[in-house]
């Protein structure tokens, strides 16, 4: 077996050192988790800030969820309606139109 690079082997002449921990990085020369963790973690007030909720559904009603998102998409001409979507969108509703606040509450005083 042969230690020498024969002109059919990579050679590593190509490849760029990684810089010891004594030495700092080039200017530019950052590790990618460095470079991208401004992206990741962008700074952000807390109002604009999300929380997340959950829902449980019987499985007839989450079938009945699915289908009526399919047809949203169908009708919107997109792939696909997301529960996310949905979801916001009926919690604007809800909370912009007095009317549907309502109904709301009615049906939540008729199902206790």
């Amino acid at each position: 077996m042969s230690v020498v690079p024969s002109q059919n082997e990579p050679s590593v002449r190509g490849f760029r050192q990684r810089p010891s921990a004594a030495s700092p990085p080039a200017s530019g020369d950052t590790d990618p988790t460095q470079r991208l963790a401004q992206f990741r973690h962008p700074e952000r007030r807390t109002r604009e800030q999300r929380t997340r909720r959950t829902v449980d559904l019987s499985l007839t009603t989450h079938r009945a969820l699915d289908a009526w998102q399919q047809q949203a998409a169908d009708r919107l001409g997109v792939a696909r309606v997301t529960g996310q979507e949905v979801f916001t969108a009926l919690i604007e509703q809800l909370l912009n139109d007095p009317k549907l606040a309502d109904q709301v509450t009615r049906a939540i005083q008729n199902r206790r």
